[in-house]
């Protein structure tokens, strides 16, 4: 079996959220501080959740930098600490619960397993998207973020920007997982389900057998331009009886005599006047009988 769209999606965001959010953990790159009046003009200082280093155009970084302002001690920081461990600890184990469930080496994926890990990287991705939006909203303010008086500026670091989009990538790849829960409630639904009774149909549809009217014989057995002969009767069933009418026999043909039967009785004219007495006591020379002897 394949492996499913939202399974492959999830499994391709979701470690490219953990990869930026580790970034921004360690990199010391939360805030931007720029403007010293007591500095060079192009001495900038990267403060992140762990140090603070110190760069200038000329110069190599330098990390490692005195904490003057009280800067890791303010509450946005501590509780950015906090969370974006458990973010990646959360992730991890996500990811774990992940490759379990989708086993692209298997059949058929395990989605129950594939819809957990998907509901615990969501759960990681707003806990790297907490403090990234805690910390972003009192970027500028002095005295919750401590940091040098006017002019010096504050501006958002590189780091900052890497967490939002960790963070949003593992809500995109853990909403994609747990939509793996889909064929799983499906199954288990349907055989929950009772079984379905058989579909009754339609009032406003009516089913009527009518009857096949009787032909008579003559049109019964005519078809193709030609009578066709009847089928063998079957034996009638007992108390059932017979409809139908018999058809007019032709009459008999009448017999003819191919021999004419008056050959030797024509005589001449002259003899048609005499009486029937003479006629009568003539010889017939034909081997059949004459008129006269009928």
């Amino acid at each position: 079996m394949r492996t499913p769209v939202v399974m492959t999606l999830g499994m391709v965001l979701s470690p490219c959220g953990l990869l930026l959010n580790l970034i921004s953990t360690l990199a010391p790159g939360w805030r931007l501080v720029k403007g010293f009046l007591d500095q060079p003009v192009d001495v900038v200082l990267f403060q992140g959740l762990w140090d603070m280093c110190r760069e200038q155009s000329s110069r190599e970084r330098q990390c490692g930098q005195p904490d003057e302002w009280g800067y890791f001690e303010a509450q946005p920081v501590l509780v950015a600490r906090a969370l974006m461990v458990t973010s990646l600890a959360v992730t991890a184990l996500g990811l774990l619960l992940a490759s379990l469930g989708v086993r692209c080496w298997q059949d058929e994926p395990h989605f129950a397993l594939a819809g957990l890990s998907g509901l615990v990287l969501f759960i990681a991705g707003l806990f790297g998207l907490i403090p990234v939006s805690w910390y972003t909203h009192f970027l500028g303010d002095r005295t919750v973020l401590p940091a040098p008086a006017s002019p010096v500026t504050v501006q958002v670091s590189y780091s900052l920007v890497l967490g939002y989009l960790g963070s949003c990538l593992l809500l995109l790849g853990g909403f994609s997982l747990a939509l793996s829960w889909a064929p799983w409630c499906e199954e288990r639904c349907r055989r929950k389900a009772p079984p379905a009774g058989p579909r009754r149909s339609s009032i406003s549809t009516v089913y009527v057998d009518w009857p096949e009217p009787a032909l008579p014989p003559a049109i019964k057995y005519y078809s193709g331009g030609q009578h066709r002969p009847p089928p063998a009767a079957e034996p009638a069933a007992p108390g059932k009886l017979k409809v139908g009418f018999p058809m007019p026999r032709p009459a008999p043909r009448s017999y003819t005599n191919p021999v004419d039967v008056l050959d030797g009785e024509r005589e001449p004219q002259a003899a048609a006047s005499q009486g029937a007495s003479s006629r009568s006591t003539r010889p017939c020379h034909s081997s059949l009988p004459c008129d006269s002897d009928l």
